[in-house]
């Protein structure tokens, strides 16, 4: 898409002016950068989103226990709780999420989108969705475009890393992308697409990238989780017609320059927030100890 605008408000003009759907022009994008066809581009996102789904039914059936032994079946719990707090459809979209970003902290098959940080978000947004609302897959395949096209846009102007921007530009991207996709999918417009682009980044502003041990699993599989959820109430209020007031671009913007303030020791480093609790340290340590490789003496080896 960079190929003709590089912010939201240029890609809702393009839009509006040509009569295309907001997709289009990030199927052009990816037919020009790859090289490829477009029924090999729609290809890629029917295959894109297969591996989503595998992950949600992995996350949910199979055993999820991480070498660290922080990740321990928590979808499963979650899904299998006697008591709840939530709706079915809630505790639905929360438990896919979870189970999905536990099959990545387990070494398993994911779609980094927009990282693997994120991963649980988007399967767990769009399974959902598609089952609730009874949608077809080349509409989850759309939705996945225009989620990548946000993510596109969020990147050329703030960042998606949370090395880079914290967990706000991870874990945030990555709803914003599934509000945004929800909207569209659910025929909303493009002034409602981008409020629900704009409400999601209001709702995750700030947020820091602090794992534990280093590892990307406490906190950011809940984070997923809460991600989800946000993206799901960003996408109701945008649809309804509320107006986030401040525009998406500078919702954008607002995310760069809290990314660019935000303390290297709150970026993916481990040296602080949780990260930095006197429980991580033990789980640190404990970590650390139990992946040391004993090597060869040198000196001593045949």
């Amino acid at each position: 898409m960079s190929l003709l605008f590089n912010d939201f408000a240029s890609w809702q003009k393009h839009c509006e002016q040509t009569g295309e759907p907001l997709y289009k022009p990030v199927l052009d994008y990816e037919i020009e950068q790859k090289g490829r066809t477009e029924e090999i581009i729609w290809e890629t996102m029917a295959h894109a989103y297969a591996v989503m789904q595998d992950a949600v039914k992995t996350g949910l059936s199979e055993d999820m226990r991480s070498r660290s032994g922080m990740v321990n079946n928590g979808a499963k719990k979650v899904a299998a709780s006697p008591v709840t707090t939530l709706s079915p459809e809630f505790k639905m979209l929360i438990t896919r999420a979870l189970g999905a970003k536990e099959v990545n902290s387990c070494m398993g098959r994911v779609v980094a989108a927009p990282t693997a940080g994120a991963s649980g978000i988007l399967p767990g947004i769009l399974t959902t969705l598609q089952e609730l609302h009874h949608l077809d897959d080349r509409k989850i395949h759309e939705g996945l475009l225009v989620a990548a096209g946000i993510a596109l846009i969020i990147e050329t102007n703030a960042s998606l890393a949370g090395a880079v921007g914290g967990c706000q530009a991870e874990t945030g991207s990555a709803a914003a992308m599934g509000a945004g996709a929800i909207v569209y999918c659910l025929g909303g417009n493009i002034d409602q697409v981008f409020a629900a682009v704009a409400i999601t980044i209001q709702c995750m502003l700030g947020l820091v990238c602090d794992p534990v041990a280093g590892l990307v699993e406490v906190p950011c599989i809940v984070r997923n989780a809460s991600a989800a959820a946000i993206a799901y109430s960003s996408a109701q209020i945008a649809i309804a017609g509320v107006n986030p007031v401040i525009p998406v671009d500078q919702c954008v913007a607002a995310l760069g320059e809290v990314g660019q303030s935000m303390e290297t020791k709150y970026k993916e480093t481990a040296l602080g927030g949780l990260a930095n609790t006197i429980k991580a340290r033990e789980i640190e340590k404990l970590v650390l100890v139990q992946d040391v490789e004993i090597l060869p003496d040198e000196d001593n080896a045949d």
